[in-house]
């Protein structure tokens, strides 16, 4: 089981940063096969915002390109979100995501982020 707590949300004006965290907790993210970020607007579907695959690289969804950037510190078992040029629509509530092949996803509780215009 992996426990992941977000943290690092917040209301913040158009152009401005916030950086989110994820920490996990009962395993280690080194071990996980895919790990990211995802967001869910109000009404919308929830969507995927970047994730570190192993042996693959990062992936970026295009809305975010350029100003979003993941990284990972396996050394405190957290990963991060760093969110740059924030605009509006950046506005959702943004969740941690980990995965092992063949088996169940693992999901944190969500941060909310609102970019006011």
């Amino acid at each position: 089981q992996v426990q992941l707590v977000e943290s690092g949300g917040g209301v913040v004006q158009a152009g401005g940063s916030l950086r989110l965290s994820c920490a996990a907790s009962g395993s280690t993210l080194s071990s996980m096969d895919v790990i990211g970020w995802y967001r869910q607007a109000p009404g919308k579907q929830r969507e995927l915002v970047a994730t570190i695959r192993r042996g693959l690289g990062t992936v970026y969804a295009d809305s975010v390109k350029g100003r979003f950037t993941i990284s990972k510190d396996n050394a405190n078992n957290t990963v991060y979100l760093e969110m740059n040029s924030l605009k509006p629509e950046d506005t959702a509530v943004y969740l941690c995501n980990a995965v092992k092949l063949f088996r169940s996803p693992f999901w944190g509780q969500g941060t909310q982020v609102t970019v006011s215009s």
